[in-house]
């Protein structure tokens, strides 16, 4: 009796679903893509984290311009105010007399050298014009120089510090001098032409201090001012024992703000 041999599956019948076998191992024909799970960053939140910051940053920058702004109008407004109440006005200075007690150039005996000698006696006079204000000075530094075109240093002194009052004048008394100084040939020859002149030596003075304004219980910072004072004729060396007098064809004298801020001073 002849064997019988039996199929492993019943084929396809007209396009019918292929069997469960054949089907696997299609698919495991086919290659496989592996794409790994890769998170993406969240772009919408960060652009909104940074217009955030961005709106925070401009919203200060707005309200500290508008403070300061504000803080300006104020102190503008109280200035403004200040100044139609009490109408503030710089002190006055004048120099009302000058006189000259030594002016005198000594050479070396081998002609090496010059030395200056000078004595001056200064009276000044300060005003306050304010009927609010009072002022508190320090004392004062003074320097006294020839205002050629060379200009030579002829001494310096000192002023007490003292306090105007409401429209009040004070007068003080100082003396400049100098002892003994060498001076370079280009001050020599300028000093003793100045001395040859009919009006004598051009001056200038010039006065350095600080001063505290008070009106009231209400008190400023110490500010730094300079007084400069020009116009004086007949800066001569006197003859005899006597002060040779200077003429003051202007007496009143310049007082300017002296502002340090670090190491300049304007």
């Amino acid at each position: 009796m002849a064997d019988r041999v039996y199929p492993a599956g019943k084929p396809a019948v007209n396009g019918g679903a292929a069997p469960p076998a054949a089907a696997n191992a299609a698919a495991a024909g086919k290659p496989q893509l592996y794409r790994p799970y890769r998170p993406q960053p969240a772009r919408h939140n960060r652009r909104r984290h940074y217009d955030r910051r961005r709106c925070s940053l401009c919203c200060c920058c707005f309200w500290t311009v508008l403070v300061v702004l504000g803080l300006c109008l104020l102190a503008a407004i109280a200035g403004a105010a200040v100044y139609v109440l009490y109408r503030p006005h710089r002190p006055e200075f004048s120099v009302s007399s000058l006189r000259t007690a030594t002016l005198k150039l000594t050479s070396a005996a081998d002609g090496s050298s010059t030395r200056l000698i000078t004595l001056f006696n200064l009276t000044l006079t300060s005003k306050n014009p304010n009927s609010h204000f009072t002022f508190a000075y320090d004392s004062f530094a003074v320097a006294l120089s020839s205002s050629s075109s060379n200009s030579v240093f002829l001494g310096n002194g000192s002023l007490p510090a003292f306090t105007s009052n409401e429209k009040s004048v004070t007068t003080l008394r100082a003396i400049v001098s100098l002892r003994s100084q060498d001076l370079d040939a280009e001050s020599v020859t300028s000093l003793r032409s100045d001395l040859k002149r009919k009006n004598g030596v051009p001056v200038k003075i010039q006065m350095d201090t600080k001063v505290e304004v008070s009106a009231g219980k209400l008190k400023t910072k110490k500010v730094g001012i300079r007084v400069s004072c020009e116009g004086f004729k007949g800066v001569v060396a006197p003859q005899g024992k006597s002060p040779a007098v200077v003429t003051v064809s202007d007496p009143k004298c310049k007082v300017d703000l002296r502002i340090k801020i670090w190491k300049l001073t304007f």
